[in-house]
């Protein structure tokens, strides 16, 4: 028998017995290699999507820039968000401590330069101007100019516009909302639907 007849034969062999390793690990790429090949056609960036004359993808302004419900990327935004606002309450918290009153009518008004909050804060989080400007975004303090830079700004107030109880009040129920709309089991976007 010669070689091209034994290869012959072992490849007739393969093809008869469904279960042996070669066919399963063979039918197996052919698997995945299908199913890359279905993905590469949802995919705007590939060059087999050119081929096909895909349609545009269709997102409504209330999905645009958002994860999908359900993925991990969702999860992990949500959590970091919670995280910020635990961030932006202990600010507040280091100007209601350390702050002097505004006046004596409101005493619950505080008021701190930002060359002592940043010594003191500093201690703390490295991320205290970032945090300022998320925190006057949210309306919780009010300072001059458009971002604070140490030496520089060090006689510039920083201002509470609400009592801290308040802005507790408002945190620590963003972030329970947050927490309540968290999946229980969120996936990579790739394996949701």
């Amino acid at each position: 028998m010669s070689t091209t007849e034994r290869r012959s034969s072992i490849t007739i062999r393969l093809s008869e017995t469904p279960d042996s390793p070669l066919s399963s690990k063979v039918a197996l790429f052919n698997q995945t290699a299908q199913s890359h090949r279905e993905s590469q056609l949802t995919n705007p960036f590939s060059d087999a999507q050119a081929t096909r004359g895909m349609a545009r993808l269709q997102i409504s302004k209330e999905e645009y820039g958002k994860p999908k419900a359900g993925s991990l990327t969702e999860y992990r935004g949500k959590k970091a968000n919670i995280q910020v606002y635990q961030e932006m309450l202990e600010l507040c918290q280091v100007i209601d401590v350390d702050g002097q009153p505004v006046s004596k009518k409101n005493p619950d008004m505080k008021m701190i330069y930002f060359g002592e909050l940043f010594n003191i804060y500093t201690h703390i989080n490295d991320k205290l101007v970032g945090l300022l400007l998320r925190a006057r975004k949210h309306e919780f303090i009010q300072f001059e100019g458009e971002c604070l830079f140490q030496r520089r700004d060090d006689h510039v107030p920083v201002y509470l516009t609400k009592p801290i109880t308040q802005i507790r009040d408002i945190l620590v129920g963003k972030q329970t909302e947050i927490r309540r709309s968290l999946s229980p089991n969120p996936q990579p976007t790739n394996m949701l639907p």
